[in-house]
């Protein structure tokens, strides 16, 4: 499975990539990545439809764990999928901008 970094996910976003956030709604109203979709764990294969086929996807979630198995489902499902290293507290940690509800 394949995994970027911080700044591999930085560079995606400028480009328009899709990024999926797998983290529960508590944690995703928290704190997020500034234009990401979330798609919590719990509820990502009921709604796998809402995920593109094409191009790559990132996968973000607090720190990587939850992201590394989704990736991975959505490559066994043929889609071309990355896990983000660090995660959405690492991209808090490095000063990034960051989005909230609160």
């Amino acid at each position: 499975m394949r995994e970027v970094d911080l700044a591999a996910l930085e560079s995606a976003l400028t480009d328009g990539a899709t990024v999926i956030d797998v983290r529960e709604r508590d944690e995703y109203a928290q704190v997020r990545v500034p234009g990401v979709t979330n798609i919590p764990l719990s509820e990502f294969v009921a709604r796998i439809d809402e995920t593109p086929t094409e191009g790559t996807v990132y996968v973000v979630c607090a720190v990587g764990g939850r992201s590394l198995q989704a990736a991975q489902y959505l490559a066994g499902r043929g889609v071309d999928a990355v896990s983000v290293a660090g995660g959405t507290d690492g991209w808090a940690r490095s000063g990034r901008p960051v989005e909230s509800d609160a």
